[in-house]
């Protein structure tokens, strides 16, 4: 086997695996129940599998000006899916969607009924008469 044929195989594998891992991810945010698990399945899985299918890409394709690209597709999906995923979720805990009932640690309530204290010692309205 030459090495072109390894570098098919190995680019095969990755995008069969990467695009079963993005089929996984899909099904996840169709049947889990609440938003934080389908927040889970809409990040990790399908990150994973489109770092797959651009490693897949890379490998078949091999020009410098493909892979250059692919690389600034991976890193950027690397920095936004993890913070938007979080920010999502924040909001919705905010928003009161989140079953606050199946969490096993909830450290969110105590800081936010601490920020809100502090923010009423700061500012403690208007005043009685007014």
């Amino acid at each position: 086997m030459s090495g072109d044929e390894v570098a098919d195989v190995l680019a095969a594998i990755c995008l069969i695996t990467g695009s079963a891992l993005s089929l996984a991810a899909a099904i996840g945010i169709v049947r889990f129940p609440d938003l934080l698990t389908r927040l889970h399945a809409a990040s990790k899985p399908q990150a994973l599998g489109l770092l797959l299918v651009i490693i897949g890409l890379g490998l078949r394709l091999r020009t410098g000006i493909d892979a250059t690209s692919l690389l600034l597709v991976g890193v950027f999906q690397l920095l936004t899916v993890p913070v938007g995923a979080h920010m999502v979720g924040r909001a919705a805990y905010r928003n009161r969607q989140v079953h606050r009932e199946l969490l096993v640690v909830d450290e969110l309530t105590e800081r936010l009924e601490e920020a809100r204290a502090e923010a009423a010692e700061r500012d403690p309205g208007p005043p009685p008469g007014a």
